[in-house]
Parts: C-alpha cells; sequence; structure tokens
C-alpha cells in the first residue's frame, strides 16, 4: 500500500477546474485510507528545509544545560524546548490506543510495544499563529515563543522561513480536502484562521540512540487537525493505513511534503478521517544514512531533526461532527465513536494530559 501523492500546484492553479477537483478528491481519499498524502508544492524550496535541519542540528548539539533554560512547563511545553525523556507515546495512558495496537497482526505491530516509557527524542515549539480580535478563552495557548539566546537576532528569521512554507502547503491542502469532501473550500481554513499552530522540530541524539530498533517517537497520534513533515535527513518514520492495519516505511519523494490526519480532523469529520497512528524508530536505513553522513559530513552534528508543523483549529472553536461526513464515515466504515462537542481548547488540554505534558 503506498500513499497517494497530489499536486497543490494543479489545485492552487484553478481551485475549479475539472483537474483540480479530482486532485481533491484523491487528497481526501488518502487521508480517508490511510490517514496520509504526499504533497507536490513547488513554493516549498529543498534549500529552505536544509537550512532549518542545519540550523536545529546546531541548536540541539548544545549542552543539556543550555538547552534547559528554554524549557516552559508551565504551559505544557507548548513554546520553547522539551527535552529527551518528557513526552510519552499516548498509548502509554490510552486504552483505546492499546486496543488498536493488540489488533494488529503481530509482525505489523509497533517498535517496543511493551516499553511506553518516554519518548528519547527532544521537541522545539515555535508558535506560528494569528492573535484573535477578541479574549480567547484559552490564553495558556498563546504563550510568547522562546529565543534561545545563542540565536539572538537571528532566530525568528530563520525559523519562521521553513515555517511559513510549510503552513502555506499544509493550507492549502485543507483546502484541497474540504473541497474533496464536497464541503465549501474555506471550511477548515476558517475553521483555524486563530489556530495555536506550532512549528515543532523534533530531535533525536544519534550518537546516543543509534541502535538498530531504538524507539525515537512511540506508537501514536497527533492531536492537531493536520500535521506537515518536510524531508528529514534520516529515515524511520512508519505509519499505519487504516484500509490495510500494514505497516508502511514513509518515503518522502524530493521536493514533496508529507501531511498526516490529527484527532481535530478525525472530530470534525465524525470519524470519515481519523487520526494517523505512527512511529519513529531506529530502522537499518537510519544507521546506513549514519555511517554515510558521518563520511560525508565529518564536522555536522548526528543527529536526526524532523520538521513538522502542526496545524490546529481554532481553539475557541466548537469540535461536533458535521453531519454529512459522519453519515458517509457510517455508511463506509460502519458504526463510530460518540464525539460529542467539545472546545478544541479543551480537546488539546485533554490529550496533552495523556501525553505528560500537561498536569491536571
Amino acid at each position: 500500500m503506498e500513499i497517494t501523492t497530489i499536486s497543490l500546484d494543479t489545485y492552487l492553479l484553478n481551485p475549479s477546474s475539472p483537474l483540480a477537483r479530482e486532485e481533491a478528491k484523491k487528497a481526501a481519499e488518502s487521508l480517508i485510507l490511510t490517514g496520509a498524502v504526499i504533497v507536490q508544492d513547488s513554493r516549498a524550496p529543498k534549500d529552505a528545509n536544509d537550512r532549518f535541519l542545519d540550523l536545529f542540528e546546531d541548536y540541539f548539539s548544545q549542552s543539556q544545560e543550555v538547552l534547559k533554560k528554554d524549557e516552559r512547563p508551565e504551559c505544557g511545553f507548548q513554546v520553547g524546548v522539551t527535552l529527551e525523556n518528557t513526552e510519552k507515546p499516548k498509548c502509554a495512558s490510552d486504552e483505546n490506543c492499546q486496543a488498536i495496537i493488540r489488533s494488529l497482526d503481530i509482525d505489523q505491530r509497533p517498535i517496543d510495544l511493551d516499553n511506553h516509557g518516554a519518548d528519547p527524542k527532544c521537541r522545539f515549539f515555535h508558535r506560528m499563529s494569528d492573535e484573535p480580535p477578541y479574549e480567547s478563552t484559552f490564553p495558556v495557548l498563546e504563550t510568547p515563543n522562546v529565543t534561545p539566546q545563542r540565536f539572538q537576532g537571528t532566530w525568528e528569521g530563520k525559523v519562521n522561513e521553513w515555517g511559513e512554507f510549510m503552513k502555506q502547503s499544509v493550507e492549502g491542502v485543507a483546502k484541497m480536502v474540504a473541497s474533496g469532501l464536497g464541503l465549501e473550500q474555506d471550511t477548515f481554513t476558517t475553521a483555524g484562521k486563530y489556530g495555536s499552530h506550532l512549528l515543532a522540530p523534533t530531535a533525536t541524539d544519534l550518537v546516543k540512540y543509534g541502535k538498530l530498533n531504538t524507539k525515537y517517537a512511540g506508537f501514536h497520534s497527533d492531536l492537531n487537525f493536520l500535521t506537515i513533515h518536510g524531508q528529514s535527513r534520516y529515515p524511520g518514520l512508519h505509519i499505519w493505513a487504516r484500509n490495510s492495519g500494514k505497516k508502511i516505511q514513509v518515503k518522502i519523494p524530493p521536493g514533496c511534503l508529507l501531511v498526516q490526519a490529527g484527532k481535530q480532523i478525525e472530530w470534525l469529520t465524525g470519524g470519515l478521517i481519523k487520526a494517523g497512528y505512527h512511529e519513529v524508530v531506529c530502522t537499518s536505513a537510519t544507521i546506513d544514512t549514519i555511517e554515510r553522513r558521518k563520511v560525508e559530513f565529518p564536522d555536522r552534528p548526528l543527529i536526526r531533526i524532523s520538521s513538522t508543523f502542526f496545524w490546529h483549529l481554532t481553539p475557541d472553536y466548537r469540535l461536533v461532527p458535521i453531519p454529512t461526513l459522519r453519515k458517509e464515515a457510517e455508511n463506509r466504515f460502519g458504526r463510530q465513536e460518540e464525539y460529542g462537542e467539545m472546545l478544541v481548547g479543551d480537546q488539546v488540554r485533554r490529550e496533552l494530559g495523556l501525553i505528560a505534558l500537561l498536569s491536571s
């Protein structure tokens, strides 16, 4: 099973054209069946992704003592750095998630199934959201960004460069998916206009954690609406397709990005699109890449960076399934769970508690 590749360029050229509508349907169907879609977007240049990866390799090569100054645990680590062995995979405290794992064939289950300890990855959150023209019910989700001491004066511009490329790509995909589901194309982007969008690169020290089958990010799904990734320099991402239950090793082609479905789009579509489960582990391909880069780039840090962006709905937006999509989900897949109604900000707080980033 392969993840569908769609052309955002084609859609943006003329969204009302038959060709664009066909690409939009392909985008929606790929998310329905696999929870993911590969996106071609010529506006997102490879050299900008490379600069971003270089920046965060340099950042995470600093000592733990220096990095710790950038922690903000009081806001659930939703800005600044999260150090290794802090964030736990959702399955550590979610029975539904554990039931999904048990339902998989043994050879299709995630690595390190029995170890629900915290992940060895680090993360940096940089908010890229617009301030709403009203007083939000969730001010903690609007905490100011952190600028690391070593990068004063240059950080914001360097970080935002690639972040803006990913943000415009994922918003383009949100429009495509809405159109492909038979909705107005601005349905999702309007609902996410003041979302707490997060540029969220993750980092794993490959000197410490370069052993085969080491879990970098345990089996989980994302809590937001859509997640977009640029290419990492080191492979290791696996996703599970809804339609087959099979594990897929993700390979993002040059010049493309990967978009995955999160919990908010699952909720809004009444289960028609499911939040995609995935993991990141050290594979034989990861080890081969480590050895190659030691030779080709001996002066660069051996750190796996994932250029990730979490796109959210507005915190004050009320999550409730769209009736037509809920009905289609039941027609195609049978009875779905009862999602109910909840403000996005409350949903985020609940999910952060499940991954040990926010105390109740």
